[in-house]
């Protein structure tokens, strides 16, 4: 493809992809298919031919778009906001098209750079004191596994220097609460803790935060049988209901300990924008590692989680393997991310949250979040007054979760009577949320968040789920009316 014919294609592509986002919300969120359909609409052996781009285009809207769950839908209330801002997505496009290699400062410079600036905004823009050195990974998950690699070393003096794990006297063990997110097992698994040696730590029933005594004891209990106490993944912001561990007890004992604490405020970090939000994470300053993803709430394109550490040259000694025909004689002078993570190779992901910045501007940024606070707010009122429903979680950020409870009916009828109003509804394609359990059941988690909900579409939910949950029909004449 020449400079001139990727021109023409491009405007093609630009103008359905504009076409798509202002007719998304006549579309279902749930996606449209069954198991192997979007598979069999393409052909078994590889094409030989050459498409056009109208043929492309036609085959997103044929096979490709019936195929998806539109988490940019203003219906969708499932999971996180996973939002993708048109701006960001420019950057996204710029960084694809100029097509940089960021394995060392050298290979592209301004990739470098541009991270480290973009990753200081944010550390200024959610009130971060400049002890903190940030750097874009591809998710939350990621910077877990990279947070809890750091803590084994730390605890283990750089063990992986010789024998590693396989000559350990003492194991190293973490700790978390059930209300921490999935990739945090993930990552004690990976990183070579083992199942055995992930803790769970009590929770408080109500607030369902970690609970610090608890904490503590875990951690004496296993050094005194022999085991290394070596990291703490804090969450503020957990995955079912929001809720915040409580950081400065959590930091105070993990310091007793020498014990690494991450802090995963994975979605809740973009409430760290407004300065009313930031007491969540009181303590942080605390901590030794954190991550936020503006590819959630803030709405910056997947993938762009921030990972912020506190010692840079700890992280850098843990992750480094300099290799020969990378070194360079500017390496004392640089940062070399390839240092801070996984991958060797990197995009240039900073450019999403550059156009984002810019483009959309944080202000407009911000009065979008507490657009949702707001409605999240509003929601929970409707849900607490209406009859046989209830709030079930203490309401933190946009996060309410909900259960419906008819009279006499409890137990394993309530959490069928949950699953099948729940499954009603996202399969009308009317709007889209996610059932989760606690610790007396299922409940449904309403995470309000996408960049076009508007107050509208929350009243709108609250009707189709007062419909579904009463069997009632979920027929576009008997909902409440949105202007378009």
């Amino acid at each position: 493809m020449t400079p001139e014919e990727f021109r023409s294609a491009g405007h093609d592509l630009i103008d359905w992809i504009a076409d798509y986002r202002r007719e998304l919300e006549s579309r279902p969120v749930r996606a449209q298919v069954a198991p192997g359909d979007v598979a069999r609409a393409f052909p078994a052996e590889p094409p030989d031919d050459v498409a056009t781009i109208q043929e492309l285009l036609a085959d997103l809207d044929r096979v490709v778009v019936p195929g998806m769950t539109l988490v940019q839908h203003p219906m969708h209330f499932g999971w996180f906001p996973s939002n993708a801002s048109l701006a960001s997505v420019l950057g996204d496009l710029a960084s694809s098209g100029l097509g940089g290699l960021g394995i060392s400062w050298e290979s592209c410079p301004a990739l470098t750079e541009v991270e480290e600036v973009v990753c200081d905004w944010l550390r200024r823009l959610t009130g971060l004191s400049d002890g903190w050195s940030g750097t874009i990974h591809d998710t939350a998950s990621t910077a877990c596994l990279v947070a809890l690699l750091a803590g084994r070393e730390r605890a283990t003096d750089h063990g992986q220097a010789d024998g590693g794990l396989a000559r350990a006297e003492r194991p190293p063990a973490v700790y978390c609460t059930t209300q921490a997110h999935s990739s945090v097992k993930k990552a004690a698994l990976m990183a070579g803790y083992g199942n055995d040696h992930l803790r769970i730590v009590a929770h408080d029933p109500e607030t369902f935060a970690m609970e610090p005594a608890a904490l503590a004891e875990a951690m004496a209990r296993d050094r005194q049988a022999g085991l290394l106490p070596a990291a703490v993944v804090a969450s503020v912001g957990t995955t079912a209901t929001t809720a915040v561990d409580p950081l400065p007890a959590i930091v105070e004992a993990a310091a007793k300990e020498r014990v690494w604490v991450h802090v995963d405020a994975a979605m809740a970090g973009t409430a760290m924008l407004l300065p009313e939000f930031r007491h969540l994470w009181e303590g942080v300053e605390d901590a030794d590692s954190l991550s936020w993803n503006p590819h959630k709430w803030m709405g910056t394109i997947l993938d762009t989680s921030l990972f912020y550490v506190r010692d840079v040259q700890h992280l850098v000694r843990v992750m480094s393997t300099n290799p020969s025909y990378l070194r360079s004689g500017v390496d004392g002078e640089v940062t070399q991310y390839r240092d801070w993570g996984i991958p060797l190779g990197r995009r240039f992901r900073a450019l999403k949250l550059w156009f984002h910045l810019r483009l959309d501007g944080i202000e407009a940024i911000k009065d979008r979040v507490r657009r949702d606070l707001e409605n999240a707010r509003w929601f929970e009122n409707q849900v607490r007054d209406a009859p046989e429903w209830e709030v079930v979680a203490p309401v933190v950020l946009q996060t309410v979760c909900v259960r419906h409870r008819p009279a006499g009916v409890d137990g394993d009828a309530l959490d069928a009577h949950t699953l099948a109003w729940v499954e009603r509804l996202n399969s009308s394609g009317r709007a889209l949320l996610t059932p989760s359990l606690l610790a007396d059941g299922w409940m449904v988690r309403v995470s309000v968040g996408v960049e076009t909900t508007e107050h509208a579409h929350v009243e709108q939910l609250w009707s189709l789920m007062q419909a579904a949950a009463t069997d009632r029909s979920l027929d576009p004449d008997s909902m409440v009316h949105i202007d378009s």
